[in-house]
């Protein structure tokens, strides 16, 4: 299992100890969309959808989902987050919505999975919201574009 960190040297897996690393400033942005019919992106962007504000409630629902990161995937460290942004727009030759997150902290160990949660339920979100109207959404794109802090460096998507 060489290379994986969340595999000690029989192969079981463990939390990777952080404990030796640096304190840095740390930040993260994911990148992803939801593409639809234009008719509910007509619906969405004209603020007709039943439920409420769709953009609105996804951005927030990105946020809570950035800081219970540690609560869904199994081996994240709980991090004290510093900042998190998530910016859905509309996007007509989609035509969908297009969302990236972006999330800040001071410590031992990356954001990049906290800023692809923040997408990933944002896009949930949308969906739900959305899916009485057009059950064939397409969630997709979902990737980091930007890491930096830490002794690897910076990593920005080509």
């Amino acid at each position: 299992m060489a290379g994986l960190t969340h595999f000690d040297g029989k192969g079981d897996a463990h939390m990777v100890d952080v404990s030796d690393k640096a304190v840095t400033s740390r930040v993260a942005t994911a990148e992803g969309w939801v593409k639809m019919a234009r008719e509910t992106f007509d619906i969405i962007t004209e603020g007709r959808a039943k439920k409420g504000d769709v953009l609105g409630v996804a951005r927030l629902a990105g946020i809570m989902g950035a800081k219970q990161c540690a609560s869904l995937i199994p081996l994240c460290h709980p991090l004290p987050i510093t900042k998190v942004s998530v910016e859905l727009a509309p996007d007509a030759a989609l035509p969908g919505i297009r969302i990236q997150a972006t999330v800040k902290t001071t410590g031992q160990t990356g954001v990049e999975m906290e800023a692809l949660t923040a997408v990933n339920i944002a896009a949930l979100t949308v969906y739900d919201m959305s899916k009485a109207v057009d059950k064939a959404m397409e969630i997709g794109g979902i990737r980091v574009i930007l890491k930096d802090g830490g002794k690897s460096g910076r990593y920005e998507a080509p």
